[in-house]
């Protein structure tokens, strides 16, 4: 009877090992999910970058062909070089938006990839002490069930 409390012991053991790789390898897959999505985040942003740019380009040339339709000089008239200086400036801000957007978004993008992993390795180990307990207790009870019980009475 002894024998198949070790075994159960052992068979629990592993099944608690077996539980924590799991574990490990489900957070390695949702780190690379994770990751994923943080150069997807990336790209997104290059592209709204380069969309942001190419509308200020497009507006640059309609107004500089606007204002010399019009007659007036875009190089000596204060008033349009102010005017596409404040574009300028607007387009600058929005990119520069656009960049700490995708800055902040990466870097929480890597930090939660971190933690799940960090999950997944401490899952693994707290598995393997389980494990190593379970196979200790299990030893225990079986040393005690083999035990030689005294014989006559009590001393």
């Amino acid at each position: 009877m002894a024998i198949f409390q070790l075994i159960g012991a052992f068979m629990s053991a592993k099944a608690s090992i077996e539980a924590g790789k799991a574990r490990e390898d489900a957070a390695r897959m949702d780190a690379f999910n994770t990751e994923t999505e943080r150069e997807q985040g990336e790209v997104l942003a290059l592209q709204q970058a380069a969309s942001r740019r190419y509308e200020y380009d497009l507006a640059t040339e309609a107004n500089v062909a606007m204002f010399y339709a019009s007659g007036r000089d875009v190089g000596s008239d204060k008033s349009v070089e102010a005017f596409l200086a404040k574009q300028k400036e607007i387009a600058s801000t929005d990119l520069s938006r656009i960049d700490f957007q995708r800055q902040a978004q990466s870097s929480a993008k890597t930090r939660e990839a971190m933690a799940l992993r960090r999950g997944g390795k401490n899952a693994r180990r707290a598995s393997l002490y389980q494990a190593a307990g379970t196979v200790a207790y299990g030893l225990h009870d079986f040393s005690k069930s083999m035990a030689p019980t005294p014989k006559g009475g009590t001393p």
